[in-house]
């Protein structure tokens, strides 16, 4: 039977997954990648003059600071995060009911970007590399978001939804890019990073 080529170049890697993100997880499952997960706590801040693809380049990169002096000769580190850039504004994950609300408002009827970085560091270096996807939602109704919000978990969400629920299904009418990106992780820069570090 033959071997999964990624997992042969990683043999020799420990990979350490900084996130406790459920479906970033399972996207690193799914390639055949094996990952232990370590969090660090980090505050997720970031300077106010930075735009669009600039925010989760940073705090992808911020996640992994949290890591600095304490990764071994052959572990490689992936961190990432995921924002929604509308109308120069960036969202990320509400914290409350109207919130939540507020910003699926915002939304609705409207196209959006979805942007993850993910971060790769070992002892001897670190690449970024960044995914964005346009996404079109078709306008909404005040009662579909009130149903989304209290049937689904919007909290855990950047922009405070999730395309592979009930509103993705009912509400979005176009997708440019990764789909995966808008789900928290461009699988496809993942296997070609980690693909091109190992060799």
């Amino acid at each position: 039977m033959t071997e999964d080529p990624l997992k042969l170049l990683l043999s020799s890697f420990k990979i350490i997954l900084g996130s406790g993100s459920p479906r970033r997880q399972q996207f690193l499952r799914d390639l055949g990648v094996a990952f232990e997960i370590q969090l660090r706590p980090v505050v997720e801040e970031y300077p106010p003059q930075l735009k669009a693809e600039e925010i989760p380049i940073y705090l992808a990169q911020l996640k992994a600071e949290a890591f600095n002096n304490t990764l071994g000769r052959n572990d490689l580190l992936i961190t990432s995060d995921t924002i929604v850039w509308h109308q120069e504004n960036c969202l990320g994950k509400p914290e409350n009911p109207r919130e939540a609300f507020k910003m699926l408002s915002e939304l609705s009827g409207d196209r959006h970007q979805v942007i993850t970085a993910v971060c790769f560091t070992t002892m001897a270096r670190q690449k970024t590399v960044h995914a964005t996807t346009t996404v079109s939602f078709r306008t909404l109704t005040a009662a579909e978001i009130q149903y989304y919000i209290d049937s689904y978990s919007p909290y855990d969400k950047a922009g405070g939804y999730g395309i592979q629920e009930w509103i993705g299904l009912t509400g979005i009418e176009e997708i440019q890019g990764s789909y995966f990106n808008v789900m928290g992780l461009p699988t496809h820069l993942v296997y070609q990073t980690l693909t091109s570090m190992a060799i």
